[in-house]
């Protein structure tokens, strides 16, 4: 198993204090709300520019929305199993492990770091379209937004997740995957907004 954060126990309900200076660990943190509303605001940017400077169907759109979205989910589950699960067997690679992911293991209930700082969420969805562009053309304007909703939905998840206790529905068990990854076994579980990469490549949570 994977050494996660710092702590011999996690504290629920503390905060990590990761920069001395006041102006940085200010930065550090953001209200959930934030990146979704940017998120879902490039995305509709994109539609726009899609529908009213391309000559793409309404219904190729909808084909690459959805090809977005379901793209998200794959990026998710092996972005948090090989890049916030790094092993951490260099300084280096303590440091970015432990500021990217590890603390949030050791703080799980600290609402104000689950998800990256504005600048940080801004840079991303910037460097998406470079790529997305890059390798498709204006279909990037359509496939985009289908992978940005995919992100505001994987934060509104985990927040909700982190934030509230379990509904009594289907929904359930995405709170019982998660609690089996920070507080049981952190090599499985991967899939926040869905399980379904974690049931294709063998890393749900096995049933006593």
């Amino acid at each position: 198993m994977k050494k996660i954060g710092r702590l011999e126990k996690p504290d629920n309900f503390g905060s990590a204090h990761m920069f001395s200076n006041p102006i940085l660990e200010r930065i550090s943190r953001t209200h959930i709300s934030i990146p979704i509303t940017m998120f879902l605001v490039m995305a509709l940017i994109s539609y726009y520019v899609g529908i009213t400077q391309t000559e793409i169907s309404i219904f190729t759109g909808i084909i690459l929305t959805l090809s977005g979205l379901f793209t998200f989910t794959f990026v998710e589950y092996m972005m948090h199993k090989y890049f916030f699960h790094m092993e951490p067997n260099t300084p280096i690679k303590d440091k970015i492990q432990y500021s990217v992911h590890g603390v949030h293991h050791d703080y799980p209930r600290d609402k104000d770091r689950l998800a990256m700082p504005p600048f940080v969420s801004a840079a991303y969805a910037v460097i998406l379209y470079l790529i997305f562009k890059l390798i498709m053309g204006d279909f990037a304007y359509y496939f985009l937004p289908g992978f940005l909703i995919g992100y505001a939905g994987y934060l509104s998840v985990h927040f909700i997740v982190h934030a509230y206790q379990p509904p009594k529905n289907f929904m359930k068990a995405l709170w019982v995957n998660h609690a089996i990854h920070h507080y049981v076994n952190p090599d499985a579980a991967f899939g926040v907004s869905t399980p379904l990469w974690d049931y294709i490549l063998g890393t749900m949570p096995k049933k006593d």
